[in-house]
């Protein structure tokens, strides 16, 4: 089959062979250090502004959720006028 594609064979050992040479460095322990701090900050923020505008956009949409349930048990409670 690779002699018919001369060109694949090369194409698919060079994928391979640049893919294992890009090697990421470990930053599990910055982050250990990171959020093992003890600065007065929840862990659910330590993650910097991301993790902040992701608790608040969760915390908006959380009380506009409430907010909704309760008012349509309102008007689900309220009898309709009968005309």
């Amino acid at each position: 089959m690779w002699k018919q594609i001369p060109g694949l064979r090369q194409i698919s050992q060079r994928t391979i062979s640049t893919a294992s040479r890009r090697q990421l460095g470990n930053r599990v322990p910055e982050k250990q250090k990171l959020f093992q701090e003890d600065n007065g900050i929840p862990v659910y923020l330590k993650g910097g502004v991301m993790d902040s505008l992701l608790y608040r956009l969760t915390m908006g949409l959380t009380a506009f959720g409430t907010a909704y349930v309760v008012y349509e048990l309102l008007v689900a409670s309220m009898p309709k006028k009968q005309k």
